[in-house]
């Protein structure tokens, strides 16, 4: 991942995040990880987390106009009263759109970054175990050279960026990432790069998870 990456055609839409067991509350352990999967052992599909489809706040001033409103993304264009939505990075880039010509579909973007950012969604009360057959899944439209990555930031702080993305898309794909095949790298989420060390980060403990987010890696 380069220090400087033009943003600037990554859209999102829908975000499905699936628990490897029932969340835990946090500051309170998750459930264990298993040290294999496959062979004869008995696959536990875990129930879904945390939904968000995203919502637009209308209180907040339009900065575009009356037919494609949008704005900076604040918390009211979260759905979920569970959720909270955190910005990291180019803040100001990032957008929440209402298209109402076209069902009124909402999304929030990245069109207007001009260097790097993340988006995350955090659950208020509970951390959660995205350890075993995990999986997030998002509905995407990426543009340009870009791909959208998965980044999880773990209850201890540390921050990972994973090697699983989607990428260029004409339209609306949905596409799913199970987290047990995902390799993954230090993040500093202060400038949203890869880690000065460039490692990779052998078998992260992922059963307490605090934040779940996205971003991109790429340029125009």
């Amino acid at each position: 991942m380069t220090r400087s990456i033009a943003a600037a055609s990554l859209f999102g839409l829908l975000i499905v995040c699936l628990a490897a067991s029932v969340a835990a509350q946090r500051g309170q352990g998750g459930g264990p990880r298993p040290d294999q999967l496959g062979g004869a052992v008995t696959a536990h599909y875990p129930p879904v987390f945390f939904r968000e489809d995203f919502a637009f706040d209308k209180s907040v001033p339009n900065q575009n106009n009356e037919r494609e409103p949008e704005h900076t993304i604040v918390q009211g264009d979260v759905k979920s009263p569970n959720l909270e939505v955190r910005l990291y990075g180019d803040k100001a880039g990032t957008r929440a759109v209402l298209q109402p010509y076209n069902d009124n579909i909402t999304y929030v973007m990245s069109l207007l970054c001009t260097s790097n950012w993340a988006i995350t969604l955090r659950d208020k009360n509970n951390d959660v175990d995205l350890s075993g057959l995990a999986s997030i899944k998002w509905r995407t439209r990426v543009s340009g050279f870009h791909l959208l990555r998965p980044i999880v930031k773990l209850a201890n702080g540390t921050w990972l960026i994973g090697d699983k993305a989607a990428g260029f898309s004409t339209d609306w794909v949905e596409s799913e990432i199970q987290l047990y095949d995902v390799r993954w790298r230090n993040l500093d989420i202060t400038e949203v790069v890869e880690g000065r060390e460039a490692v990779w980060v052998d078998k992260p403990d992922l059963t307490r998870v605090e934040e779940i987010a996205r971003t991109t890696s790429g340029g125009r």
